[in-house]
């Protein structure tokens, strides 16, 4: 208990840590003049300090809590995508230090702090791994895969920068529509935080009966009230909300609920901070890019997809079919965590296609590069929450 105590206090310091620097970040890209300024370098230096300090806290959690499991903490969503976030943070420091350019960790980190804040509204719980988890290869498969996506996502980030820099957006454009639609989705993760901890601030429980895909009873307890319900279900708990629409043993109908509220949620939130700040959240970004080389920011979305590629290749693929010999006796099996980490591969060997045979630079890279990001995102979230099948974590 003392070892999952200290993990919890490692990544709550990483958090904090992570929050600090984006702000340093943010006094070294706005507080001077131009990147050879004195005032930019040492922001910089300071702000790059509490990354590093804050990633040697984040990588103390990992330790502390694979020490305490007893196994890679990769096992549940929590463990997963609090290890995509250190992974993120990793990554940038490595390209920070190759290029020097402060605005990339401005937009970084708080992708690194919302995907962590995403992961604490999962049970934290650690419970002993069942059969088809306990091998090496889910290891190095799930954490190569991670490793891989981390990469690829900040190549997202440069996009980002470089669109936000490039983009007129005082003038109605299909650019400008879309990078505000970049700016909504981030604020859904948000969303998702708000309303899982509202449900959980109200202690919300519902507890239900229904059918599973085999056809046996089971039971399932919902944190939120049911806009969907599983297959034939009826409610345990007195007085409980009987869920609005019934869905498939397919889908994860509690999880589908989730993300429903989640949207919700952050649609208000958007609303709000639309009506607060009186303009589009992507023209009060816009500013903190002004200052980006934008040929450092398409080489570093390039380069970052040259190395985050083969490494997924790795780890969600060849890592991932021994892992799935190993455990179900067979390579492939058109499973829905399966099937997307396939989209993802071939987008990702598109984008290098055509970069290469192409000459796709600038704007057309930088939005491919965003259009990855989201597909991973879509698979951690939308198959991993909705959609039943052998990869879903707990």
């Amino acid at each position: 208990m003392e070892m999952v105590s200290l993990s919890s206090n490692l990544l709550f310091i990483a958090f904090i840590a992570y929050l600090i620097a984006t702000f340093l970040f943010g006094g070294a890209v706005k507080g001077s003049s131009s990147e050879a300024s004195k005032s930019f370098e040492r922001w910089g230096k300071l702000a790059i300090s509490v990354t590093i300090l804050g990633f040697i806290a984040n990588v103390g959690y990992f330790i502390t809590r694979w020490i305490a499991a007893g196994h890679a903490p990769v096992s549940n969503l929590f463990e997963f995508t609090t290890a995509f976030g250190m992974m993120v943070v990793g990554a940038f420091i490595l390209l920070y230090f190759l290029y020097r350019t402060p605005a990339l960790g401005l937009f970084a980190l708080p992708i690194a702090i919302l995907i962590i804040a995403y992961a604490s509204m999962f049970p934290k719980d650690i419970n002993p791994l069942i059969p088809a988890l306990k091998s090496y290869w889910l290891t190095v498969h799930v954490i190569t895969a991670a490793l891989g996506e981390s990469i690829l996502a900040i190549s997202a980030v440069a996009g980002f920068i470089w669109l936000l820099k490039n983009i007129d957006l005082t003038k109605k454009s299909k650019q400008r529509f879309w990078i505000e639609a970049v700016m909504y989705v981030i604020v859904l993760v948000l969303g998702f935080v708000v309303a899982t901890t509202s449900f959980s601030l109200a202690d919300y429980k519902a507890e239900y009966n229904y059918v599973d895909k085999e056809g046996n009873a089971a039971k399932m307890e919902y944190d939120m009230p049911p806009i969907f319900g599983m297959n034939k279900s009826e409610a345990i708990t007195e007085n409980a909300m009987a869920p609005l629409v019934e869905m498939p043993p397919l889908v994860n109908a509690k999880k589908l609920t989730i993300v429903t509220w989640s949207v919700l949620f952050g649609t208000v939130l958007y609303v709000l901070l639309r009506l607060i700040l009186r303009k589009r959240i992507a023209a009060v970004l816009q500013p903190f890019a002004k200052k980006a080389n934008s040929q450092f920011m398409d080489e570093i979305g390039y380069r970052s997809v040259l190395i985050g590629f083969p490494v997924f290749t790795l780890g969600a693929l060849i890592f991932a079919m021994i892992w799935a010999h190993e455990a179900w006796s067979r390579f492939w099996g058109w499973d829905p965590k399966e099937v997307w980490a396939l989209i993802t591969w071939l987008f990702y060997a598109v984008f290098l296609h055509l970069r290469l045979t192409k000459g796709w630079q600038g704007e057309k890279s930088a939005w491919l590069a965003l259009i990855g990001f989201i597909i991973i995102m879509f698979n951690l979230v939308a198959v991993n929450l909705i959609i039943a099948g052998l990869h879903s974590y707990a």
